[in-house]
């Protein structure tokens, strides 16, 4: 009797989720048009002080250069801890 094993089987390296819409890529999706209304939502000019200058800029920008700020400290952090 033998039996058909697949311990042994080679394998192409691919993982078993493959296709157009695999959970990472819905997550990204989502995660881009959730960026795309914030940018429409929030196009209006607003003020912003640090500390003496005084400038005017849409409010998705300075949101955006504060993530991007916060993202680079954070990476920063990260690779001292190492």
């Amino acid at each position: 009797m033998s039996r058909k094993t697949t311990e042994n089987a080679p394998t192409s390296g691919r993982s078993t989720r493959e296709g157009p819409m695999t959970p990472a890529r819905i997550v990204v999706a989502v995660l881009g048009v959730l960026a795309l209304i914030f940018i429409f939502e929030n196009t209006r000019s607003t003020r912003i002080r640090l500390i003496v200058p005084e400038v005017t800029m849409p409010l998705w920008v300075a949101l955006l250069a504060t993530a991007l700020i916060g993202a680079l400290c954070g990476a920063y952090a990260m690779r001292r801890r190492r």
